[in-house]
């Protein structure tokens, strides 16, 4: 048997649609209405800050003895009965070095006028000894060594004499050292000029050995970031600072560099937020959503 079907009332079918509205407004927004939703890449920046900055200029070079002494007997025909020091050694003034015999018989002392370090003896038992030929000892005197180094043309101008140094031998480690003298003029054929540098040292040294002076010739103070903030282009440096959520390219003038860092003298100020690892794909009025670098730069 077949049932009637009817229509619903137009009572009945307002009261449908009224219910159906009334579920849709409960509903949640979607997360891509809602205002406070973050927009943007998530970027590291760091707060520019002050920082100070060496002016060095790094040279390269040798060890010199500052002052070397020779020691030979005073009369000829002396010959050599015993040696006592040996090249290498460290002695003090006074101290007996080699006995000689006269032809006539007898002993003479050959003794070290200065303290310092035997860099040389051609002394041999039984051989003559000469007063005018080669020395029976070299002695650098007071173990003093001088840096000579080679520096370049346009860093001449800015040595002068006690400026603090450092200088790090190969096998020996970092000593500390003065500018001592700084040459007038320089080689033609290289256009390098001499500085001579005073080593403050009581380690041993070597003759002819190769060293790196680094010479302090200034300092500078003012706004740092790291390398990896700047950004080079056709356009010049630029560093990327963020100011309400957005990238803005900020030109700058770049000045000393150290240890990962580059003084900013013109195009920032103390507090600006950059960005820490600038790059190409950031570009002016991006929004971005800045997270703070670690204070730890390592």
């Amino acid at each position: 048997m077949t049932m009637p079907i009817h229509p619903p009332s137009a009572r009945g079918l307002s009261a449908t649609l009224a219910t159906l509205m009334l579920g849709a407004l409960c509903l949640p927004a979607f997360a891509a209405d809602e205002p406070d939703a973050p927009k943007g890449a998530a970027v590291t920046v760091l707060t520019a800050a002050k920082s100070c900055f060496s002016a060095i200029v790094e040279v390269s070079g040798i060890l010199v003895p500052k002052e070397e002494v020779s020691i030979r007997p005073d009369r000829p025909g002396l010959k050599v009965a015993e040696v006592l020091v040996d090249a290498g050694e460290t002695v003090t003034a006074g101290q007996i070095l080699a006995r000689l015999t006269p032809p006539e018989g007898g002993s003479l002392q050959v003794q070290a006028t200065v303290a310092g370090l035997v860099s040389a003896s051609s002394a041999v038992v039984g051989t003559i000894a000469s007063g005018k030929g080669e020395a029976l000892f070299s002695i650098i005197a007071r173990s003093e060594f001088d840096f000579i180094g080679q520096v370049p043309t346009r860093d001449l101008p800015k040595l002068k004499v006690d400026q603090a140094v450092k200088i790090k031998v190969i096998g020996t480690g970092e000593m500390d050292g003065k500018v001592r003298r700084v040459a007038a003029t320089v080689e033609p054929n290289s256009q390098l000029g001499q500085v001579i540098v005073s080593i403050t040292s009581a380690r041993r040294l070597m003759s002819n050995a190769y060293a790196r002076a680094m010479i302090k010739t200034g300092e500078s103070c003012g706004i740092a970031v790291p390398l990896t903030a700047i950004l080079y282009g056709t356009g010049g440096t630029v560093v990327q600072v963020v100011r309400r959520q957005r990238v803005e390219a900020r030109r700058v003038e770049i000045g000393l560099m150290s240890a990962g860092r580059v003084e900013i003298r013109e195009g920032l100020s103390e507090g600006d937020i950059v960005v820490a690892r600038a790059g190409a794909l950031l570009r002016e009025g991006d929004p971005v959503r800045p997270v703070t670098a670690s204070a730890d730069p390592k």
